[in-house]
C-alpha cells in the first residue's frame, strides 16, 4: 500500500536437497526475492558470473566483499519507521546474485578456493535478512522465509567446516536460529535440538575459545536454559497467538462499545518496551515482550504451521520445505508493526514513540507496553497523581522561578536500568501526555500503574 516495499518473495522459498550429499553434486540451493520491483531485476542480472569475459571466481569474490559491506549497513539501520530503506532492495539484490551464482558454478568456486562454510554464511545472511525485515514489517512469512534458510543451512551442516573463527560463527547461527524458531513457536523440536546444539558446541570450543567470547556465550546458555525453562508450562498450552484452532472466527468475536466503533480505529502500531533486574531473557527479548509480541500476531494457519515447516521426507530422503502460499488466511487482517525495546535510554524510547506517532495511519492507534520496576524517590505515592502530572509541567514555565524539583515533589516511575545522568532512566507519566493527540492503548506493567492512569484524563 503507497510505496511500502515490504521483502515478500515474488515466488515461494524453495531450498531443495543436495543430490546424493557431495557438495560438488549440490545444485539446488534456495532462491531468494524481495519485492516484486526487486524481483524482476534479480531476474535480469542475478544470475550472472559468466559474461562479458569475466571470470566467475573473481566476480564472486568482489561481490562477497561488497555484499559484506551492504550487509554490515543494514545490520546498522533502526527497525522502527514505515519508510523502508533502500539499503535493504541493495543488500537482497546482491545476496541473490551471490546465491544463485554459487549454484551455477559451483565446481569453479570450489576450485577457486570457496569453502563449505561461506556457502553457509550466505544462506544465513539472506535468513538474517528476513528476519529484520520481520522486524520492521511483522509479516510472519518473513519470519518463516528466514527458519526455512536457517533449517537448510543446519540440515546441511555448512558450518562444521574447520576454519578460524569457525565455533564463533556457527555458535552466533545457532543462537539466532533459535530466536526464529522461539518467535515461530517451534517448542517441540526444533528449539530443543538448537538448545542442545549450542551446548555441546559450547563444551567442545572450551579450549578453542578465548576466555572472554567462552564467558560470554555461558551466558547466552545460561539466559537458553531460564528462558526454556519459565516458558516450558506453556508448551502444551493453546498458543498466544490468535488461533483457529482454539479460537472463534473472527466473526463472531464480541464487538466493540458504538462510541469507539464510530471511529473505526484499528491497531496498527506497538511499543514493547521491557526491564527488570535480573529478568528472565534471551538476547534483547524479554520474557514478557515475548508473549505479547506473540499475543499481537495471528497464528499461522496453512500448512507450514501443520508440518512445522517442513513436509515429509520424500523417496530420496530429503526434506522439502512447504509452499508458502497458504500461511495465513488472506481474510485476516495484518499483523500490527511491532518495535520490541529492551532496556532503552527515556530519550531513545521517546524518539521511537514520537517517530510511530508521526507515522501513524489515519483511523488507527498504537499500543504501548511498558513492563518495569517502579523507583519512587519519595513516600508520597498517594492518589492525588493527576495533581502531580500538572505540578510537574509547572517545571517547565519561564515565569516560575522556583528552582528545580526536589525529592519532595518527586512522582512514581518506570525504572529502565542505570544510566548516566539523573532523570534519564526513567518514564514518568507526564512523559507520555504529549503523544496523548493520537490514540493510544496504554498497557502498564508494574505496581504503580495506578500513576498512569492520570494520562488517560489527558487524552
Amino acid at each position: 500500500k503507497g510505496k511500502k516495499t515490504a521483502m515478500t518473495p515474488v515466488s515461494s522459498t524453495t531450498v531443495q536437497g543436495n543430490s546424493g550429499g557431495g557438495e560438488r553434486n549440490a545444485s539446488g540451493g534456495a532462491t531468494m526475492a524481495s519485492s516484486p520491483q526487486q524481483g524482476q531485476g534479480q531476474a535480469q542480472g542475478g544470475g550472472g558470473g559468466g559474461g562479458g569475459g569475466v571470470c566467475p571466481a573473481e566476480q564472486f569474490w568482489s561481490l562477497l566483499d561488497k555484499a559484506d559491506r551492504r550487509f554490515a549497513r543494514v545490520r546498522d539501520l533502526p527497525l522502527f519507521g514505515r519508510q523502508e530503506p533502500a539499503e535493504y532492495g541493495k543488500a537482497f539484490r546482491i545476496y541473490t546474485q551471490l546465491w544463485r551464482m554459487q549454484q551455477e558454478h559451483r565446481h569453479r568456486l570450489l576450485d577457486a578456493g570457496l569453502r563449505r562454510w561461506q556457502v553457509g554464511e550466505i544462506a544465513a545472511r539472506i535468513a538474517h535478512l528476513y528476519y529484520s525485515q520481520y522486524q520492521r514489517t511483522s509479516d510472519t512469512a518473513l519470519l518463516s522465509e528466514a527458519f526455512v534458510f536457517y533449517h537448510a543451512v543446519l540440515d546441511r551442516a555448512y558450518f562444521l567446516d574447520d576454519h578460524l573463527g569457525a565455533s564463533t560463527k556457527h555458535l552466533r547461527f545457532l543462537a539466532r536460529f533459535l530466536l526464529v524458531a522461539l518467535i515461530l513457536s517451534r517448542r517441540a523440536q526444533t528449539v530443543p535440538r538448537l538448545a542442545g546444539h549450542i551446548r555441546s558446541l559450547l563444551d567442545e570450543s572450551k579450549k578453542t575459545l578465548q576466555e572472554a567470547d567462552y564467558r560470554e556465550w555461558k551466558h547466552v546458555v545460561q539466559e537458553i536454559t531460564r528462558f526454556l525453562k519459565a516458558d516450558s508450562p506453556f508448551m502444551n498450552k493453546r498458543p498466544l497467538r490468535y488461533s483457529y484452532a482454539f479460537d472463534p472466527p473472527p466473526e463472531t468475536l464480541p464487538t466493540i462499545p458504538p462510541t469507539v466503533k464510530k471511529r473505526g480505529l484499528l491497531l496498527s502500531d506497538a511499543i514493547l518496551c521491557s526491564y527488570y533486574h535480573n529478568e528472565v531473557k534471551f538476547t534483547d527479548l524479554t520474557l514478557d515482550t515475548f508473549r505479547m509480541l506473540q499475543c499481537l500476531e495471528w497464528e499461522p494457519c496453512g500448512s507450514f504451521a501443520q508440518n512445522n515447516g517442513y513436509s515429509a521426507h520424500d523417496e530420496g530422503g530429503q526434506n522439502h520445505p512447504n509452499l508458502l502460499k497458504d500461511l495465513r488466511d488472506a481474510a485476516l487482517p495484518p499483523n500490527p508493526l511491532k518495535t520490541v525495546l529492551y532496556r532503552p535510554s527515556v530519550p531513545h524510547f521517546l524518539k521511537v514513540l514520537a517517530t510511530k506517532c508521526e507515522e501513524l495511519p489515519l483511523n488507527t492507534m498504537m499500543l504501548i507496553y511498558l513492563s518495569a520496576a517502579d523507583e519512587v524517590q519519595s513516600s508520597g505515592l498517594g492518589p492525588d497523581t493527576s495533581e502531580r502530572v500538572v505540578n510537574s509541567f509547572s517545571q517547565f514555565d519561564i515565569s516560575n522561578t522556583r528552582a528545580g524539583t526536589s525529592k519532595e515533589d518527586s512522582e512514581p516511575c518506570l525504572w529502565l536500568g542505570c544510566r548516566e545522568g539523573e532523570g534519564s532512566n526513567c518514564i514518568y507519566p507526564c512523559d507520555l501526555i504529549p503523544f496523548t493527540r493520537r490514540p493510544l492503548f496504554l498497557v502498564i506493567d508494574s505496581n504503580i500503574s495506578y500513576a498512569f492512569k492520570a494520562v488517560n484524563s489527558w487524552g
